[in-house]
């Protein structure tokens, strides 16, 4: 019997999964979306985005005007399909340690729905030995189910176009399973990388920890120069400028989302935690926060002051606040200032936001928390403390 769809993907209404859907069905592939959450699951079949994605808005309604994308939260879906995509990824539990179960529970939840001739991947970031251990408790079902592991690699905001240009690596342990893994997202883009599972597995994860240490080294190097008085963003500008061996040094701000801190503590985690550069990157991003609120207490008296935090999500012009150390800062204020408002025009899912407006008028001292592009033509008589650079003036810390 064969499949009545292309392509489900299994967790589809999230940042990862919808986007990859919605590629699938751009591209004329027939796609399913399975996911626990009803109000999620409603939006996506009423033609409304759960979150903010550039581009998917227009996708999703010609997916769902051709009749391409379907979302349910019936997992019988999942038979349906002769390629099942899987985004759950490897949680870190609160004391930083990866929950490698997570991921093949997962896959043993859907197990009633496997069916012969499906080829099974996962797509999120996953502990190294996990693709292995999926195919171990894959096999003991006798399902007769193929197991391919294929990292997204998007960043979020820039899923679309980076879905359709950026090279696809695709990983399986048999060339029959790596062979099907490589048609599926050659659908996607022209061009596909292969790898071991395990090769990949560590890819995913050097990847983000790579970045989350560049970003780190930003924030050292930020606090060097703002404890000797200097602008940190004229000199990264002053450095950079036209040299190439230097153009991929970040600006300062904080390193947040739900990706760079937590796989690199499962990198370390693996590597029986000696991993010193990660932890002390780790340091730096998760202190600069600390960091901040102490400079600006030698600098005011907080405790007779209101702090405003404009942008509270993880990322400029984005509406995620997922780990977003705009919270920790939050916190740290809250207990060092006489009082704490924040604001975010992107973000909808906290309800103890309030309008920009009104941060504005009552904070007597202004922080800068998302680095939305919005700020760097705010026009206000009060100090702003401004990390990132965005508005390339204004008071430091």
């Amino acid at each position: 019997m064969g499949f009545e769809l292309d392509v489900v993907v299994v967790g589809g209404c999230g940042h990862v999964g919808l986007p990859l859907a919605l590629a699938f069905a751009e591209r004329g592939l027939s796609a399913g979306i399975y996911d626990i959450n009803p109000a999620a699951v409603a939006m996506v079949e009423a033609g409304d985005m759960p979150f903010d994605e550039p581009g998917a808005p227009e996708v999703l309604a010609r997916a769902l005007a051709a009749g391409r994308l379907e979302a349910t939260t019936d997992p019988a879906i999942v038979s349906r399909a002769e390629h099942v995509v899987v985004v759950v990824g490897t949680p870190v539990d609160e004391h930083l340690n990866p929950d490698p179960q997570a991921v093949p529970s997962a896959v043993e939840a859907l197990a009633p729905h496997l069916r012969a001739g499906q080829l099974l991947v996962l797509r999120s970031t996953v502990f190294p030995g996990v693709t292995a251990l999926v195919e171990r408790r894959v096999a003991e079902l006798g399902a007769g189910v193929e197991v391919a592991f294929c990292p997204e690699r998007i960043a979020e905001g820039k899923a679309f176009p980076e879905l359709f240009e950026l090279p696809q690596v695709v990983s399986a342990r048999t060339p029959e399973a790596m062979g099907r893994a490589r048609k599926l997202f050659e659908a996607l883009t022209g061009e596909t990388v292969e790898m071991a599972p395990e090769e990949a597995e560590l890819a995913k994860l050097f990847t983000n920890t790579y970045r989350y240490l560049k970003f780190a080294l930003a924030n050292q190097l930020y606090m060097m120069a703002n404890d000797f008085g200097l602008d940190y963003e004229r000199i990264r500008a002053g450095l950079t400028h036209h040299y190439p061996r230097a153009a991929d040094l970040p600006a300062a701000g904080f390193a947040a989302g739900p990706c760079l801190l937590k796989d690199t503590m499962q990198l370390a985690a693996f590597n029986n935690n000696n991993f010193v550069l990660g932890h002390a990157a780790m340091m730096v991003n998760e202190g600069l926060p600390l960091y901040v609120v102490d400079r600006l207490a030698h600098r005011y008296d907080l405790s007779a002051m209101t702090v405003g935090i404009l942008g509270m999500a993880f990322k400029g012009e984005s509406d995620d606040t997922r780990s977003s150390l705009a919270y920790k800062l939050k916190r740290i204020l809250r207990f060092r200032a006489a009082g704490v408002v924040c604001a975010d025009p992107y973000v909808r899912s906290d309800p103890n936001l309030v309008p920009e407006e009104e941060v504005l008028s009552r904070a007597d001292l202004l922080v800068i928390g998302a680095p939305h592009r919005r700020y760097a033509r705010l026009e206000v008589q009060k100090p702003v403390v401004d990390i990132w650079g965005v508005r390339g003036e204004g008071v430091r810390v």
